[in-house]
This record gives C-alpha cells, sequence and structure tokens, in this order.
C-alpha cells in the first residue's frame, strides 16, 4: 500500500513570512471524497533460522521457524490477553471469609450502653474486634475469561517468533532422550554446557515426549523447565531466558503456528474440553462454598 504524506505544521502557508501569508480565493468547490489510507492489520510472517547442535555441542545442520506473528501495533496486546487469560484462569476462586453476621457468637451485649465511660459496643463480634467478621473480605467466585481459539494461537505464535527474532536465544539440540543411560543431574549439565547453556539461567526445554531418565536428570535444576506441546504455555516462554527445541518440536511448531496451518486440531478439542471441565469444577466449587 502507497505510504500516506505527512503536512508538517511548519510547511503550512500559515506559519510562513507575512509575503507569502496571503490567504487565496477559493473557486471552486471540491466534492470529490478524500482518500484515506488504512494501515494493513495482516498478519505476517517471521523465518528465524536455528543451528542444530548434536550431543557433544558440535554444529550439525540448520532449521527455520516459519511461524505468524501479530502485527507491531497489536502484538504486544494480543500476547498480554494470553498471559493474563492463562493465568486467571488457573486461579481456583475459593477464597471465602465470613461477615460479621457468620462469626459464631457476638449474640450478647458485652456490657451495659451507658455508665462504664467506655465506648458503646453491641457485638463481640465487630469488624473493629479481633476474632470478628472482615469487612469486604473474598468470597468465592468465577474468575475464569475467554479468549478466541484463533487469538491463544495467535499469542503463542508471536511470542515464539518474538522469542527466535533475539539472536542466540532458541537453538536445536538432536534428539538427545536416549543418551542418558540412568538419571544423572551432573551428566545433563555438562550436556548443557556444551550447548553454550548457562544452568543459572532461566531455560526451557521443548521436546516431543520425555524420557524418564532426562525428566529425572533435570528435575534437580531449578531454573529449568521441560515442557511437552501438550504443557507449552505462554507464560514459560516469556519468563525463559533460552529455549531449546528439537528437530520433531520444529516440525510441530511449523506446522500448528506457521502460515500453512488452517482448520482445528484433535488438541484444540482437547483444550475446549479442558477449559469446560475446569470452568465447570470452579462453579461446582464456587455453589459448595455458598
Amino acid at each position: 500500500m502507497s505510504a500516506s504524506t505527512s503536512l508538517s505544521f511548519f510547511s503550512s502557508s500559515l506559519f510562513l513570512s507575512s509575503s507569502h501569508n496571503k490567504i487565496p480565493k477559493l473557486t471552486s468547490l471540491s466534492t470529490t471524497k478524500p482518500q484515506y489510507s488504512l494501515k494493513s492489520l495482516s498478519i505476517s510472517c517471521q523465518v528465524a533460522t536455528l543451528p542444530i547442535l548434536s550431543f557433544t555441542g558440535e554444529k550439525i545442520g540448520e532449521t527455520y521457524l516459519d511461524l505468524k506473528s501479530a502485527p507491531p501495533e497489536t502484538a504486544r496486546a494480543v500476547v498480554h490477553r494470553g498471559i493474563i487469560t492463562d493465568q486467571q484462569n488457573k486461579r481456583r476462586g475459593t477464597a471465602s471469609t465470613l461477615t460479621r453476621s457468620e462469626v459464631r457468637g457476638g449474640g450478647r451485649k458485652p456490657y451495659p450502653q451507658k455508665k462504664t465511660g467506655r465506648a458503646r459496643r453491641g457485638s463481640m463480634r465487630s469488624p473493629l474486634r479481633p476474632g470478628g467478621g472482615v469487612i469486604f473480605g473474598p468470597k468465592p467466585r468465577d474468575w475464569s475469561i475467554k479468549i478466541n481459539r484463533k487469538e491463544k494461537r495467535l499469542a503463542m505464535s508471536t511470542a515464539l517468533s518474538s522469542a527466535a527474532s533475539e539472536s542466540e536465544s532458541v537453538i536445536c539440540v538432536e534428539e538427545f532422550g536416549d543418551k542418558f543411560e540412568k538419571p544423572k543431574t551432573k551428566e545433563f549439565i555438562e550436556a548443557m554446557n556444551r550447548w553454550g547453556l548457562d544452568p543459572k539461567e532461566k531455560v526451557m526445554f521443548l521436546m516431543m515426549d520425555v524420557s524418564d531418565n532426562v525428566g529425572l536428570s533435570s528435575r534437580n535444576i531449578g531454573t529449568l523447565r521441560m515442557l511437552t506441546p501438550r504443557t507449552l504455555n505462554l507464560f514459560d516462554i516469556l519468563n525463559s531466558d533460552k529455549l531449546v527445541l528439537t528437530p520433531d518440536t520444529v516440525d510441530y511448531l511449523n506446522g500448528r503456528y506457521g502460515v500453512d496451518f488452517e482448520g482445528e486440531t484433535d488438541e484444540d478439542d482437547e483444550e475446549d474440553d479442558q477449559d469446560e471441565t475446569e470452568e465447570t469444577k470452579g462453579n461446582e466449587n464456587a455453589d459448595a462454598a455458598d
């Protein structure tokens, strides 16, 4: 689309010298409608080249991430809405407090109204007294909010493409599930050092399947997150300093969040069923608390 011409205030005839400050006469009125240039709101595609490292840390090839990304004007808002939805839907909403009418006791007036020299008091369960009710305390409620399926997927792909655009923040490692014969955290840390990863940094691994030895070897590292496509979420992507993928997960991300993806998958149906189950449980908890 053609870029719209910008009009500077200092180039206008109102800011010129007095000799040029003559108002021209209007000879005719134009009846044509003004043409406005609209900004493109189409979803762009971002390609990032990732090196493929072997288990020993040597570069054995390259791959690419071809993911959809929201326009720069709306990318921050889309990702923010996605992360707020995920975190708010995790709230159970079972916090409950008792008001002064629900606290046990307090039916008898503690002392006479007059002739005591003290402030008048009608109940020992007043919110001003220890052991009394709570003013405006939390009550069971449903915190869940809904988000469109396409918007949620776009937020995920935008976060991934933003992380991949930064240099050396995303790497691809060959499948190493069968490299660990037994659970050993020391060997896993040595492998991370060969891949150029600092165990003190926040690192997220995304694998199609996590073997038992890999899971047991990495669970003692507090800054490491080992995820699968089912447990992939926005918070861990944004909270990580480095992302480690495998060739299979790269193909999965390109197929699910790439430009060629159209339609729905079984995982979308599973997510909808899971959301409905969580919403039903939240409503049941609220009804039980009432």
